[in-house]
């Protein structure tokens, strides 16, 4: 079995986290010639090209098996300074490789997923916290690039384990004005098309979802903008550029206020999350494993379901 040097796979890791050499030679305090030799001493020992230089770079087949295993050393080193800490409180490692990666939906990250993990902050792990759309955080997962992600797929990947962590319910929000501009009888299946709705990105389906469902349609074509942060679309929806889904834990309180109006009272759509990382003992894992299901018992209904897109049909109640 061939032996990795650390430093190569290091290396590798930080010109795909960083985008480019010359910011993964800033990270590693090293010249950007250093990266390159590393990455060509690595390919030269694997006998392929492990990065396809585009703007940012991207690891091929191989190069995201290596980042995987420079994860998991990561984590092991993690896992051994998690153990020295206990035996001496005053030993800890601030080296900026030994970041230990997760991927979260932007959602979760707005509302209950921070509290949640602050305890293991404060406990010297040096986490970094990936987002993207919560159908597609599993992807970092699938790629090597994190050791788990929060995520609305419910099959597990190969080599990882998943844990039901609980569902966030959605609603349809507006500013008063907007609504009573738009739609002063609420969303209906007359007036959806002339309302803007707001999006996380172009993989966020879940605005099209809960008008389908809600008003009970097969098939809708939304206009929409896109602004990617869960707090951003709340202050796009407040400044009037249109209606958005939101989780209801984000919105609850500014429509308590009056500051935004629920477009379909009593109407919601229940999304469920799952947290998914590799099958590893690792005090590390079993930490963020706790800290997420204990934040997501707080938070989160509980009451079980199938995946995302059978609940958006199930579960938009009224």
């Amino acid at each position: 079995m061939r032996n990795f040097d650390t430093d190569a796979l290091e290396c590798l890791a930080a010109i795909v986290e960083e985008g480019g050499f010359e910011r993964a030679a800033v990270r590693l305090s090293i010249t950007q010639s250093a990266v390159s030799q590393r990455l060509r001493a690595l390919e030269a020992q694997v006998g392929t090209v492990l990065l396809v230089r585009s703007r940012p770079v991207k690891p091929t087949s191989a190069g995201r098996l290596l980042i995987k295993h420079a994860m998991q050393m990561r984590l092991l080193r993690a896992d051994l300074e998690t153990d020295l800490h206990e035996l001496t409180p005053g030993s800890s490692s601030d080296k900026e490789e030994e970041r230990v990666a997760i991927a979260i939906n932007a959602d979760s990250i707005a509302t209950w997923a921070l509290p949640a993990l602050s305890s293991v902050v404060q406990d010297g792990i040096p986490l970094e916290i990936i987002t993207d759309d919560q159908d597609f955080t599993h992807e970092w997962l699938r790629e090597g690039q994190v050791l788990g992600c929060v995520t609305t797929v419910d099959n597990a990947l190969r080599g990882c384990k998943v844990e039901f962590l609980g569902a966030m319910d959605y609603v349809a929000v507006a500013s008063p004005d907007y609504a009573r501009k738009q739609c002063p009888q609420g969303l209906t299946a007359h007036n959806f098309r002339q309302i803007a709705f707001v999006a996380f990105n172009r993989k966020d389906d879940l605005q099209a979802e809960f008008v389908s469902q809600a008003l009970g349609l097969k098939r809708v074509s939304l206009k929409q903008r896109f602004v990617p942060s869960s707090e951003g679309q709340v202050r796009a929806v407040c400044d009037g550029w249109g209606a958005s889904v939101l989780p209801r834990l984000l919105v609850q309180g500014r429509i308590d206020q009056g500051t935004l109006v629920d477009l379909c009272p009593g109407t919601h759509t229940r999304v469920p999350l799952y947290w998914h990382c590799w099958n590893l003992h690792s005090a590390v894992i079993d930490r963020l494993s706790r800290a997420l299901q204990e934040g997501a018992q707080v938070s989160l209904h509980r009451d079980s379901g199938p995946s995302r897109r059978s609940a958006a049909k199930t579960s938009v109640t009224k």
